[in-house]
């Protein structure tokens, strides 16, 4: 698909990358089913675009709402090219602070809401025997922030998921990539944030020190989330895209970190645990 037109389906393209990507994605001349639990505010978008862009309601943990999107694309454009699972948002606090209806809805928005979106969109793609799914992951789905238990917890399981579907999907003509942004200036540390309503002490320390972090570099983050699309573009028609992208020299400095710490766990009991094996 390589400098043709393509059919983009986004899912949270209200705010941040997601509307960053959709200006990007129409600015280009590609088409763009545009979604949002509030497709009101893509106006904008469908006025300015009537021929090229559909908005569309899509909460990702709906069903119904999930697979209505797939057909609108399908009436639309004919075909879906490019998925990108946005939507999403962040939850910080102590694992322990949390309660069980926090955790569970984080999961459901930012790991069974992609889940949702991906087991949609695969019978098109297989059948057109091509597609690109990209899913929006972050920094902390690689090397994770003291806070970001859950929510870099539901993106560690959405890239190990991401990991074995690039493998299922490759005979089929389907890539899957991976984006780790870093801070990036979007409403990510604002409305995309949620917290605890009962913090602890005992974590002010820690998991307080992050927020702290957050709070500081709130709306002056080194992360231009135009250029970030641009970039997911050039992926996208890359014919030989990577499964991880990482965007923004915090997320590099922090990967690099992560594997340079794993490798020398790794070495130090190397000796003591391959030992384990019948002789």
């Amino acid at each position: 698909m390589t400098g043709k037109t393509k059919v983009w389906l986004i899912t949270g393209c209200s705010t941040g990358f997601g509307r960053s990507l959709a200006n990007a994605v129409l600015q280009h001349g590609d088409r763009l089913i545009a979604t949002a639990r509030k497709p009101e505010q893509l106006q904008d978008l469908a006025s300015q675009y009537p021929e090229n862009v559909k908005t569309i309601r899509l909460d990702v943990t709906n069903l119904n709402e999930v697979q209505a999107a797939v057909n609108a694309a399908i009436e639309a454009f004919e075909r879906v090219d490019v998925l990108v699972n946005n939507a999403g948002y962040g939850l910080i606090g102590a694992l322990e602070e949390f309660s069980e209806a926090q955790i569970r809805r984080n999961f459901e928005t930012n790991f069974f809401g992609a889940i949702n979106t991906i087991r949609a969109i695969l019978p098109v793609m297989r059948q057109q025997q091509s597609g690109h799914i990209v899913n929006m992951s972050a920094i902390a789905g690689f090397s994770n922030e003291l806070g970001f238990s859950i929510y870099g917890g539901a993106k560690f399981a959405l890239e190990g998921v991401s990991e074995a579907l690039r493998g299922e999907v490759a005979p089929l003509g389907i890539k899957v990539t991976i984006v780790e942004p870093g801070p990036f200036r979007t409403d990510f540390i604002g409305r995309s944030l949620e917290r605890v309503e009962q913090s602890i002490d005992a974590y002010n320390a820690t998991v307080g020190h992050f927020l702290e972090f957050l709070n500081k570099i709130s709306g002056s983050q080194p992360g231009d989330p135009d250029k970030a699309a641009n970039v997911l573009i050039q992926v996208v028609e890359s014919p030989n895209p990577p499964l991880r992208l990482v965007l923004g020299k915090y997320a590099y400095s922090k990967f690099r970190q992560k594997i340079e710490s794993l490798t020398a766990e790794l070495d130090s009991w190397e000796e003591i645990a391959v030992n384990t094996d019948f002789e």
